[in-house]
């Protein structure tokens, strides 16, 4: 059995830095055993409260890879140590 790893993206729908995270995201890791779990923070009145507008949040764990905009660079670096 394969395990998978999980990215979480917290959005809101409708965002469109969300989506384009997203999109890029999904594709950088097909083919890997990861799982991108899109949590939506209006969902959560505690996560709309802590992330509010400051929007799309890429997270491994406890770990925050990016902010606003993918970091590539990092997203790269943490698929290749798995």
């Amino acid at each position: 059995m394969t395990a998978f790893r999980r990215l979480s993206l917290y959005h809101r729908p409708g965002c469109h830095l969300c989506d384009e995270m997203l999109e890029a995201v999904e594709m950088l890791c097909h083919g890997r055993n990861v799982v991108v779990e899109v949590v939506d923070i209006d969902r959560d009145a505690g996560l709309s409260a802590k992330y509010g507008r400051d929007i799309p949040v890429l997270t491994t764990g406890d770990t925050e890879l990016c902010r606003h905009r993918l970091d590539v660079d990092r997203l790269r670096e943490w698929l290749s140590s798995i």
